[in-house]
């Protein structure tokens, strides 16, 4: 294993390789990365059979670490669970002949403009866009597009810095918050370009699929529920960033829109060469069909691949360690006909003295998964890492679901800042 997310995912596979019969090493370039919120060690550490320290930002550094492993381990595997590592694990897998797609192929797929650049080649109708490196280049593209724009970042995740500007005002800011940072969280350097895009309009789903062999089976689609969140800028301009506040899994489509939705999807991972491994690729619906809003290479985030899980019977935990061993993903017997998710979004900056309505959840049969804040500061959210909570929620025999899970969240009341409580569902 190379590196890991600290929440969702990067919990849940530690865990899960353990319940398998699967032990892993884990090299990390820094350790002390994972640790919990109080304090304590996080599974990822405490379940790993052995911890190799090597610099996982340097390609030959990690390779040469995994040969180390590899001498002294039947090592039948390379995965993570961190987006920033998905091309490393494939230059290992590539290095040391274990199964996984040609690094160059990642390496495209973790880049949001060279993933436009290969929908364009293959002819796929995509949205209008271009990438500015400098702001002189980013202000023409807007200016050409036509305000109002999406810009974001080229190399993030989890909707950091992505923003909808109205004017050249706030595309100043939001590109100067793209392009300010020289690295990432976990010190990799960026390439601060500015991927600025004309604005789709439509519900967005996203795709859960798997490929091996350069065949992709589509596991389902998910419904997502976007919040939008202004933010003031100089001049008294607004940017609009985007926050997923729910997911419902599966979609409520009829048989046209699901079919051109997954078609159109098939046809981008075919674009970027996508032949082994897990993806979760989000599209708008527009009224000229479905067009791309990002694809990922890797399992859903934001408890999605709990949904997927519930209604499908396939862990997409449990496929990324089959692909990783170079098997035949397999499926369990589904738990639920329909599963949802929300999320906690504080309101403003603040301290959330509490969250009434809690002690109901863990006797609410509906509820499967539920984390909710403790008592302390929060911040307004301005992307998917400010959700501060999270509800899950399944009908083992129907679609309820999502009727169930805006139900739940309605019934939980947040304290932030003054005595008035204020609704949890306030951004929803």
């Amino acid at each position: 294993m190379i590196e890991s997310w600290l929440q969702s995912t990067g919990l849940s596979l530690p865990p899960l390789l353990r319940s398998l019969g699967h032990e892993y090493v884990l090299v990390t370039r820094d350790p002390q990365v994972y640790t919990l919120p109080g304090g304590g060690t996080h599974p990822v550490l405490a379940l790993a059979a052995e911890v190799v320290v090597a610099e996982t930002n340097d390609d030959d550094a990690v390779v040469a670490a995994a040969r180390r492993v590899a001498a002294r381990h039947d090592l039948g595997g390379v995965l993570t669970t961190c987006d920033y590592y998905l091309p490393t694990v494939a230059v290992v897998a590539e290095a040391i002949g274990l199964p996984g797609s040609p690094a160059g192929v990642l390496r495209t797929a973790t880049n949001k403009h060279l993933v436009r650049a290969a929908v364009a080649r293959a002819g796929i109708p995509d949205v209008p866009h271009a990438v500015g490196a400098t702001w002189d280049e980013t202000r023409a593209a807007a200016a050409t597009l036509g305000y109002p724009v999406v810009v974001k970042p080229v190399d993030l995740n989890s909707g950091t810095a992505v923003r909808r500007v109205a004017d050249e005002t706030a595309l100043a800011d939001a590109f100067t918050e793209i392009t300010g940072p020289e690295r990432n969280t976990r010190d990799q350097p960026l390439a601060r370009l500015a991927l600025v895009e004309r604005v789709l309009d439509g519900p967005e789903y996203s795709v859960e699929a798997v490929t091996r062999d350069g065949v992709t089976t589509v596991l389902g689609v998910t419904a997502k529920s976007v919040t939008e969140v202004s933010r003031p800028v100089a001049g008294g301009a607004d940017a609009v960033g985007y926050v997923e506040s729910g997911h419902d899994f599966p979609a409520a489509l009829d048989g046209a829109a699901r079919t051109a939705i997954t078609a159109h999807v098939a046809r981008v991972l075919g674009a970027v060469g996508y032949t082994h491994g897990i993806s979760h690729t989000e599209v708008r619906l527009t009224a000229d069909g479905p067009r791309l809003v990002e694809l990922n290479p890797r399992q859903g985030g934001g408890y999605i691949f709990d949904l997927v899980r519930l209604v499908t019977g396939y862990d997409p935990l449990r496929v990324l360690t089959d692909l990783a061993l170079g098997r035949e993903p397999t499926a369990e017997t589904p738990a639920a006909g329909s599963a949802a998710v929300r999320f906690l979004l504080a309101p403003e900056d603040g301290f959330l003295s509490g969250v009434s309505g809690a002690d109901a959840l863990p006797d609410d049969p509906r509820v499967f998964a539920h984390d909710l804040p403790r008592p302390g500061t929060v911040l307004r959210a301005a992307d998917n890492n400010d959700r501060i909570g999270h509800v899950v929620v399944a009908d083992r025999d129907g679609d309820r679901a999502s009727t169930w899970a805006d139900e739940i969240l309605d019934s939980l009341t947040m304290k932030v800042g003054h005595d008035a409580p204020l609704p949890a569902h306030v951004h929803s």
